[in-house]
């Protein structure tokens, strides 16, 4: 029978893999020939546009005296649309030319989709050395919101792995130095700054406060440098949402962009919209309670970067990047239909079919097909210790031994009282023996009858050494 493999460290599926070095070079030539059709044919390359948003911004900032929020891409409405501070933290922007610019986004976006992988699959995909990584590039690139954060020139993946960075510290033990991350992304964009609430509901509260505390501290760091831009940010462009762009274009995939879709070309109701954002909240407060209950960090950052997308008024395509870590909690819960499905379908590029027209039916179901994938994970992404663990630890309890029984032991006789039989000498010598020195095995009977007469026994144990260890360390699920 063919060996079983347990592909991404996850389930344990049975694919038609060669088992030659030669034929998995062969495998993933062929899967990066494949991607590079697909890429150059199917979906529309973004020109690096968000990037030259950034890179104009700051050359008009740091070289001519403009203002970070008065400058527009040439021919088009579209400007600057985050807080200060990220514009602060592109600054070096401006010692290079744009070429050079996309040069560096691009290595930048390289390593944050490396760390991400690593964090969340990174130790399983180690096993299969260079063949799992080079599978894992070959399917992230068809991933839409991957590529369309790559040729957009975004900061998806780096925000993401800052929050990542955080669950790697806490599902390692190491929660005291978590927040950091969270923090810095949240100055950044608001959006991540949801986080700072899964650790308050994880009760989390000193990685909380450092998230809160350095997203402050940012922010101020950015209103010291540029109190102008600072105070129109706050009090004008965060909420003219009309800056980022229209709520009803086919990228919208937030609950508010299926509002804006169905009430076209009318505006949406905002008492719909923060009904339904309310419904979604609560949704994820109680899922992600329950994650976090059963000490499962992937499952809550998962469960929340859902909630963020679908929260926010506005969730472009390549926002969606925030679903990679759902599809980690799926493969490790063996769910590798579903998982499979879903990728194929944020593959296609399947809303822009809906880009001129998405009334009717067909247009509501289809136009907002990603909305209704990051939906669906909210309410059925499996969370908690999987079942298959808990049967096993019940079966591991069951087959660990009782520890023996120990052994009373022998009173000496006192004086003056009839001597012991030779088993019941033989009893107390193998006690004195087995409780050593400290309990006073070499004493002589004692003439006092109140005197202590009984060697000290050994500590009572409640199980064995085994089920001891067992309990206090589980095995990993």
């Amino acid at each position: 029978m063919r060996r079983k493999l347990s592909f991404i460290g996850f389930p344990r599926v049975s694919p038609r893999l060669p088992r030659t070095d030669r034929g998995r070079l062969f495998l993933v030539l062929g899967l990066v020939a494949a991607v590079t059709v697909f890429t150059a044919t199917v979906p529309l390359l973004r020109d690096w546009f968000d990037l030259r948003v950034y890179y104009g911004t700051i050359d008009a900032w740091a070289h001519h005296g403009g203002r970070i929020y008065d400058y527009l891409v040439p021919g088009t409405t579209y400007g600057f649309t985050y807080p200060p501070f990220a514009a602060l933290s592109m600054l070096p922007m401006a010692l290079v030319g744009l070429h050079t610019a996309i040069a560096v986004g691009l290595l930048l976006n390289f390593a944050a989709l490396a760390a991400v992988v690593w964090i969340l699959v990174g130790p399983a995909l180690r096993r299969y050395g260079w063949f799992g990584f080079a599978l894992a590039a070959c399917l992230l690139a068809l991933f839409e919101p991957v590529r369309d954060t790559f040729t957009f020139g975004q900061v998806n993946l780096l925000l993401l792995a800052l929050v990542l960075s955080d669950l790697w510290l806490l599902s390692t033990g190491r929660g005291r130095r978590a927040g950091v991350g969270i923090g810095l992304a949240a100055a950044v964009k608001l959006t991540p700054a949801i986080f700072i609430g899964m650790l308050l509901l994880a009760r989390r509260w000193r990685a909380a406060a450092v998230a809160t505390g350095v997203a402050a501290a940012a922010t101020g760091l950015a209103a010291w440098v540029a109190p102008d831009a600072s105070r129109f940010y706050w009090t004008h462009a965060l909420w003219d949402t009309d800056r980022i762009g229209r709520l009803g274009y086919v990228s919208n995939q937030s609950l508010q962009g299926v509002l804006a879709r169905l009430a076209e070309p009318g505006e949406p109701s905002k008492a719909v919209w923060a009904t339904a954002a309310l419904v979604v909240l609560c949704l994820w407060a109680w899922r992600t309670s329950r994650a976090v209950a059963g000490e499962d960090w992937t499952a809550a950052f998962a469960l929340t970067g859902l909630t963020a997308c679908l929260v926010s008024p506005i969730t472009w395509v390549h926002h969606l990047v925030w679903l990679l870590p759902s599809f980690a909690v799926l493969l490790r819960r063996r769910r590798l239909r579903v998982a499979g499905i879903l990728y194929a379908i944020l593959c296609t590029s399947v809303v822009w079919l809906w880009f001129d027209d998405a009334s009717g039916l067909d247009g509501f179901v289809g136009s907002n097909a990603y909305t209704w994938i990051t939906l669906g994970l909210l309410l059925w992404l499996p969370v908690g210790q999987p079942r298959v663990s808990r049967r096993t630890l019940i079966r591991r309890a069951r087959a660990t031994l009782p520890a023996p029984r120990q052994a009373a032991p022998a009173i000496a006789a006192a004086v003056g009282q009839p001597g012991p039989s030779v088993a019941g000498s033989a009893v107390g010598s193998a006690a004195g023996r087995a409780a050593g020195p400290a309990a006073g095995t070499g004493r002589v009977s004692s003439s006092d009858p109140t005197g202590s007469t009984r060697p000290d026994a050994l500590k009572p144990q409640s199980s064995s050494e085994r089920a001891s260890s067992y309990t206090a360390n589980p095995p990993p699920a």
